[in-house]
């Protein structure tokens, strides 16, 4: 762990996790923990980090990235006039019940069956949008307030414990909905904040009296892995959103389906291995 070598090289790898989590934050609205996520896990596994923290840490350090990333790319798309704020005044109070339900559930147990629940939906929906466009819908507007909140609290809750900001299962419940794509990109990105805010406090607080943790970790997230990645990320973000209004929906809605396929079958790896 005090290897000067090893240290270096595992900055340098943070440091291109930052750039691409942010590209990836601003361009598909997710926050970029799914990128973040692995990288840090594996980046402990370098530096001998406690195998029984690791994962917690990992989450924890990526959501408080994620509020870096979402709040950049959020920024951008309202600029750009793709935010539905309708949507999130409905979604939201929900997706802070999910935060507080899935903080209290990391605490105590594990989150492999409801990886594999979400994981299994985001293939399917993945495949569904793979064309180009979404194969199915369920409607022409989002569900009403009591199935909007159902919708928020279980994003919140399978977000936090994975520590993927919320973005990529919005934008599959928005898109089916029949939401536009870049719409359903710009409105994800204000749901990361949603997400990781009180997400990343929540982490602070169930892993205070944890032992076993890294130098600068406060809780559950660790100063250090937040400054690498999240200064990068906070250039890039900005850039991802531009970028995403740049390209043609059907091209959009197919890096998504990629992107989505991509987070679910790492999920399955991490159940399964």
């Amino acid at each position: 762990m005090d290897d000067p070598t090893t240290l270096v090289l595992v900055a340098l790898a943070l440091v291109c996790t930052g750039v691409l989590s942010g590209l990836v934050a601003g361009l598909l609205g997710t926050g970029g923990g799914i990128v973040l996520v692995p990288a840090y896990y594996f980046a402990q596994g370098f530096l001998d980090i406690d195998v029984a923290v690791r994962m917690h840490l990992a989450v924890g350090t990526s959501l408080a990235v994620i509020v870096v990333t979402a709040a950049t790319s959020a920024r951008t798309h309202w600029r750009l006039g793709a935010v539905n704020f309708s949507i999130l005044k409905s979604y939201g109070p929900g997706i802070l019940l999910g935060v507080a339900m899935g903080t209290a559930l990391a605490s105590v147990v594990s989150g492999t069956a409801l990886a594999a629940v979400f994981a299994s939906i985001a293939i399917l929906v993945a495949f569904n949008m793979a064309a180009g466009e979404p194969r199915i819908t369920l409607g022409t507007t989002m569900p009403g307030p009591i199935g909007s909140f159902a919708f928020g609290s279980g994003t919140g809750t399978v977000s936090t414990m994975a520590g993927i900001g919320g973005g990529a299962v919005t934008v599959a419940i928005l898109t089916v909905y029949s939401t536009p794509i870049h719409m359903a990109v710009g409105t994800a990105s204000f749901v990361g904040l949603l997400v990781a805010i009180p997400g990343a406090l929540g982490f602070v607080g169930i892993g205070w009296q944890a032992t076993g943790l890294p130098p600068f970790s406060v809780g559950y997230v660790n100063l250090a892995g937040f400054v690498v990645c999240a200064l990068p990320a906070m250039v890039m973000a900005p850039i991802g959103a531009r970028l995403a209004h740049r390209l043609p929906r059907r091209h959009l809605t197919r890096i998504f389906a990629l992107f989505l396929g991509a987070a679910a079958l790492r999920m399955f790896w991490d159940i399964f291995a």
